[in-house]
C-alpha cells in the first residue's frame, strides 16, 4: 500500500474506532458500516473538495426546502431507489400477499374519515372513479374493521398539500365492512411529475432523467395482528409504467380501469357523464404470534 493510501486508510480506521465504544450494538454496526462504505465511495470516485462542497450545498438546499408539507429527503431517497430497496429488504416473502411499494412524501396523519362507500375526492379535479375490493389475509379470511388510508393526486398532477389554500382533497380513510369489503369514490388517477423545482429536480435534470410517475392510488392498510401494508395500484396502459421516477411499479399492482358513460354504478347510483371503476383486493400478512 502506498503512503497516500496508508494516510487515507488511517482516516477511515480512526473514524471506525471512534464508534467502538457505542453501547447500542445496532447503532455501532450501522454507523461503522456507513463509514466503511462512505469512505470507500469517496476513494473510488476520488472525490474532489469542490464536489464535496457541491454535495453539502445540495443537502443544505434539501433541508431548506423541506417543511411540514414537503419532504425533499424522502424524494431524494425515492429517486435513488433507496426507498424501494428498503421496501424489498423488509417486505415479508409470503406467497399471495399484496406487494408493498414506496410510501412517498405526501401522506398526512390527519386525513378525514369517510363512511364505507363515501367520497375522498372532496372537490379534487378529475373523472369520478369508484374503487372497491376486499381486504383479507393470505388464507383468504376477510379482515373486517381494517383501516384503509387512501391518497392521490388530482387530474392536474397535484396533491392537496401542494396547493396554497390548505385544502383537503383526494385523501381520506375508512373501515372495511363485515366481509372485509372496502369501497369509495375518488377521481381516476393521472400520471404526474414528482416535485422537480428543488434540488432533487436539479439532480434528475443533470442526469437526463424525467420526473414522471405513472397514474396510481396510494394505500396504507392497518389492522390488529397484521403487518401494515403500504402500496399503490397503478393503471394498466399508462405510458410511464416502465419509466417511474421512483422505481415503484410492480406487475402485480397494475390493474385495468373500467370506463363508463352514465348507467348504474356498483353502489346503485347513476352518475351523469363519464366515470370509471377500479377493483383490487388487498392481502395482508399476519404478524408472528
Amino acid at each position: 500500500m502506498s503512503p497516500a493510501a496508508d494516510r487515507e486508510q488511517a482516516v477511515t480506521d480512526e473514524v471506525l474506532a471512534s464508534f467502538d465504544g457505542t453501547t447500542d450494538p445496532r447503532l455501532r454496526q450501522v454507523m461503522q458500516s456507513l463509514v466503511r462504505h462512505l469512505h470507500a465511495f469517496a476513494r473510488d470516485v476520488r472525490l474532489s473538495e469542490r464536489e464535496w462542497e457541491a454535495a453539502i450545498g445540495f443537502l443544505t438546499r434539501a433541508g431548506q426546502i423541506t417543511d411540514d408539507r414537503r419532504q425533499e429527503f424522502i424524494l431524494l431517497s425515492d429517486v435513488l431507489g433507496l426507498s424501494m430497496l428498503t421496501v424489498a429488504i423488509n417486505e415479508p416473502k409470503v406467497p399471495g400477499a399484496t406487494e408493498a411499494t414506496v410510501f412517498g412524501p405526501f401522506f398526512v396523519d390527519d386525513s378525514p374519515e369517510i363512511p364505507l362507500g363515501g367520497d375522498i375526492a372532496r372537490g379534487a379535479a378529475g373523472t369520478p372513479c369508484h374503487v372497491s375490493g376486499q381486504v383479507r389475509d393470505t388464507d383468504g379470511t376477510p379482515i373486517p374493521g381494517a383501516r384503509v388510508d387512501v391518497w392521490e393526486a388530482d387530474e392536474d398532477g397535484f396533491y392537496d398539500v401542494q396547493y396554497a389554500d390548505d385544502r383537503t382533497a383526494g385523501r381520506g380513510w375508512l373501515r372495511t365492512g363485515p366481509d372485509g369489503e372496502y369501497r369509495f369514490w375518488s377521481v381516476l388517477p393521472a400520471p404526474y411529475p414528482i416535485p422537480h423545482d428543488g434540488p432533487v429536480g436539479d439532480l434528475l435534470k443533470a442526469a437526463g432523467r424525467g420526473p414522471m410517475r405513472p397514474a396510481h392510488l396510494h394505500f396504507k392498510i392497518t389492522a390488529p395482528g397484521y403487518r401494515t401494508l403500504i402500496t399503490h395500484i397503478f393503471l394498466d396502459g399508462d405510458p410511464y409504467l416502465d419509466d417511474d421516477a421512483v422505481f415503484g411499479v410492480k406487475e402485480g399492482l397494475v390493474v385495468e380501469s373500467g370506463k363508463h358513460h352514465g348507467g348504474t354504478a356498483p353502489d346503485g347510483s347513476r352518475p351523469a357523464g363519464e366515470w370509471a371503476s377500479l377493483t383490487f383486493d388487498l392481502v395482508l400478512v399476519a404478524e408472528p404470534a
